[in-house]
């Protein structure tokens, strides 16, 4: 029986990281799971009320999270066959060698390290789409969902955190 569910993630999260990476090991055990990687905004989630959100200001004040957020969601979305690799590294720039993943070089030697163009990954990430995508998600997650934190797992309707 296939498992089907929702995860969600943002790469500063500690909790996220082990999540993750308990499901990335269990799909290439060969767990039959059907898991859509879903970004969830750290940074947009501490914005007071009423304050700017992340995705309406300049990219150099949009939080500590978003970068790695926008290119991980590049990669999802444009290379999907590289995804878990880049997700896994992406949690480890953070958690294991302690990069700021707020940093563009930081992201684009990510993308080096697991064999993806780091300037085609670069393009697609700072663009306004990925930006986009990153808005519509988070938000369907808080909205549909009441999502306030990482990791988050939904199944049948229901939100777990």
């Amino acid at each position: 029986m296939t498992r089907k569910f929702s995860v969600a993630f943002d790469y500063r999260c500690p909790f996220a990281y082990n999540a993750h990476a308990a499901i990335v090991a269990a799909l290439r055990e060969g767990i039959e799971m059907d898991v859509t990687f879903t970004p969830f905004s750290l940074d947009q989630n501490h914005v007071e009320e009423g304050g700017v959100d992340i995705w309406d200001r300049p990219a150099t004040e949009r939080g500590t999270g978003t970068m790695a957020l926008l290119f991980g969601i590049a990669v999802r979305d444009n290379f999907p066959d590289q995804f878990l690799d880049f997700h896994l590294e992406a949690f480890a720039a953070r958690h294991v060698h302690s990069l700021a993943i707020r940093d563009e070089a930081v992201m684009r030697n990510v993308c080096t390290l697991v064999g993806l163009d780091p300037e085609r990954v670069a393009e697609i990430a700072l663009g306004d789409e990925t930006l986009a995508t990153l808005k519509t998600e988070h938000t369907a997650l808080v909205s549909d969902y009441e999502v306030f934190g990482v990791p988050t797992f939904i199944t049948a309707g229901t939100a777990t955190f």
